[in-house]
């Protein structure tokens, strides 16, 4: 079985998906479980967990709903107002909702030290409190917050995406690597193998490069606290879904059939409650 532990979907709107530039015309349109549907019958792919691109409440009902029409969407890691003194109102009403897992803020465009504001560790502490995950979505500067997080908050279930989104246009990954060391050492962080097409010069899938992070990843983390995902409809301006999940099954042909398991569909279960 395989479970996608990271898709988006979302009515494109230049407005509001301002991320999305110029540059990017392969994802400057709408993409919708129709469209994802076809690639899980193409790839064997047996469902996924949707994941917020958006920051606002409308985003989280927008997954919500999709999932509620969508079997295949087996889970959704919503956007929440950590800082909002109605945080704690809004878990509550949530609580019937069993399909929200957890929660991500997209903290790759805040400043260096955004998640360890008073408000923010305030917020992320009381998600723990309603049994949600949180995603940490960072780059590669700004990993040292991910390690003060985990230890200021050591109880709470972090996942980290996109392997901290390694550098892969420079390789200069000395930092990366002692972030994720460190990050290792508590057994409530865990690490999707997700997104890395478009860390490095998109459109050229460097096995080399990615097999090397894959190499650091699997000797820290351990089978037992990873998971895949993808990355759709992002990962689409490095390459294909059926490339990705080619060179991760090439990766994972070293590990028994149970380890591959666990990987593919075990881990994910697990951690989000699926």
């Amino acid at each position: 079985m395989i479970i996608d532990s990271h898709v988006h979907f979302w009515n494109f709107n230049p407005v509001r998906d301002a991320w999305i530039t110029e540059e990017m015309t392969a994802i400057r349109k709408d993409f919708l479980p129709e469209d994802y549907s076809l690639l899980l019958k193409e790839n064997q792919v047996d469902g996924c967990v949707a994941v917020q691109a958006d920051q606002s409440d409308e985003e989280t009902a927008f997954l919500l709903d999709l999932a509620k029409k969508h079997p295949m969407i087996k889970g959704v890691v919503g956007w929440i107002d950590l800082a909002s003194d109605k945080l704690e109102e809004s878990l509550k009403n949530y609580q019937s909702e069993k399909l929200i897992k957890g929660f991500r803020h997209v903290a790759e465009g805040e400043e260096i030290g955004f998640l360890l504001q008073k408000t923010i560790l305030k917020g992320i502490s009381t998600l723990h409190q309603y049994n949600y995950t949180f995603d940490i979505l960072l780059r590669q500067d700004q990993l040292s917050d991910a390690v003060k997080l985990s230890e200021k908050l050591p109880e709470q279930p972090f996942i980290l995406d996109h392997c901290g989104k390694p550098d892969l246009r420079t390789n200069e990954l000395k930092d990366w690597k002692e972030n994720i060391s460190e990050l290792t050492q508590n057994p409530n962080v865990y690490c999707k193998i997700s997104g890395l097409l478009t860390q490095g010069n998109w459109n050229l899938a460097d096995e080399k490069s990615i097999f090397e992070i894959f190499d650091f990843v699997f000797l820290k983390f351990g089978i037992k606290r990873l998971v895949f995902g993808s990355d759709w409809p992002v990962m689409l301006l490095g390459g294909k879904y059926a490339l990705w999940l080619e060179l991760i099954s090439k990766y994972l042909e070293q590990f028994s059939k149970e380890e591959q398991e666990q990987f593919f569909s075990g881990n994910a279960v697990e951690f989000y409650r699926l």
